[in-house]
């Protein structure tokens, strides 16, 4: 009888809330309450049979778009159905905590430490009240990947160290860079050749959008918009993730490139990023290489179909593997909603490779059976 009477009540509660089977790119996604997923700029690990989806926890109105309450997590057996896990990372009271209430807490990304046996977040964090002039990376950990996650600190990431690829002759500032007009093409090669790393050496560099890369070695990355968001800067972490290691490179240099999304494929990595028109979508763009230290090499946009030309009306978040679908990848992306955030939508596209290139066609629905096509 009780075996019978949970049988009409999960039936029940499909009608209500319905039982997703397919993904519905930029549709309103509803988790097991059949309420809007809450997890935006977020990032997706795997752990004993359970995905775990990280994200910005968004209130209603432009307020929403600081951190009124923290970082959300949800889980999911199968990718399509997701139950809200509430907030593992909370914001706090403390006026003088760097993660107090209306701070800003962007794009957290959770990766597990075999050495430590603990789990690692870190995220873009802007010290309230600073607006974006902060820019740094912060780190939290956890027991559980379910949290909650406790407060390390923030970074600006390598401190008095060069980049690996950064020539002896720039690092010598010439005093005609003051006087430089933004955007001139003599502005844009002294960013080339290094002037924003110069700027701030000795304060540490700039960490906004950034995604968090572990290798199959086990040493993890983070890579992250720097130089005003002018250059994507890759970081190498300490053993523990929690600290840097002081070798890094640059990537793009004065290539404008934010939201980095990266997986690895046959030996080449691939990375995604956006262009930077604050809020509003553009086109994205790809490169390969076969050492994460570079060269990368401009692939272009890989996005087919309609919307192509504004990645879909969205911007990279986070790339991850499928379980049992060997070297496939779900590509994740958000479509921001400023003046009301918590509507954002979310783009989920399975990426296609051809010709060591990475594609991502347009599907109104689609379910994991599309991997076994390719």
């Amino acid at each position: 009888m009780k075996l019978k009477f949970s049988i009409i009540i999960s039936f029940i509660c499909s009608l209500i809330f319905g039982q997703n089977n397919s993904f519905e790119p930029g549709k309103f996604w509803k988790d097991t309450d059949g309420v809007h997923i809450n997890a935006h700029g977020g990032g997706v690990i795997f752990v004993d049979g359970t995905y775990y989806w990280y994200g910005e926890f968004k209130s209603e109105g432009k307020e929403g778009n600081t951190a009124l309450k923290g970082v959300s997590c949800y889980s999911s057996k199968d990718l399509y159905n997701w139950h809200n896990e509430g907030i593992v990372l909370e914001v706090e009271e403390d006026p003088n905590s760097e993660i107090t209430k209306g701070c800003i807490m962007e794009r957290p990304k959770v990766v597990f430490n075999k050495k430590t046996g603990k789990y690692v977040m870190w995220f873009h964090l802007e010290l309230k009240g600073e607006g974006y002039d902060a820019a740094r990376a912060a780190a939290a950990i956890s027991d559980s990947p379910k949290g909650p996650f406790t407060y390390k600190k923030s970074y600006r990431p390598n401190r008095g160290v060069w980049p690996m690829n950064f020539k002896d002759e720039f690092k010598s500032a010439s005093t005609a860079e003051r006087n430089l007009k933004s955007w001139s093409p003599e502005w844009v090669t002294a960013v080339k050749n290094g002037m924003l790393v110069r700027r701030d050496f000795k304060k540490g560099q700039m960490a906004r959008d950034m995604t968090v890369y572990v290798d199959d070695n086990e040493k993890a990355y983070l890579i992250h918009s720097s130089e005003e968001n002018l250059t994507l800067h890759i970081s190498e972490l300490t053993d523990d993730y929690l600290d840097f290691t002081e070798k890094w490179t640059r990537m793009a240099p004065a290539g404008h490139n934010e939201a980095p999304a990266i997986f690895k494929k046959d030996g080449i990595y691939y990375m995604i990023t956006s262009g930077c028109t604050g809020w509003d979508p553009n086109e994205a763009r790809s490169f390969k290489s076969k050492s994460i230290w570079g060269p990368w090499e401009t692939l272009g946009n890989p996005c087919v179909g309609k919307g192509a030309e504004l990645t879909f009306y969205a911007q990279s978040t986070y790339i991850f593997p499928v379980q049992g679908k060997k070297d496939q990848f779900i590509f994740m992306a958000d479509r921001w909603k400023p003046d009301n955030p918590i509507d954002g939508a979310y783009i989920w596209l399975p990426v296609k490779i051809t010709h060591e290139k990475p594609v991502l066609n347009w599907f109104d629905k689609w379910n994991l059976n599309v991997f076994s096509e390719n």
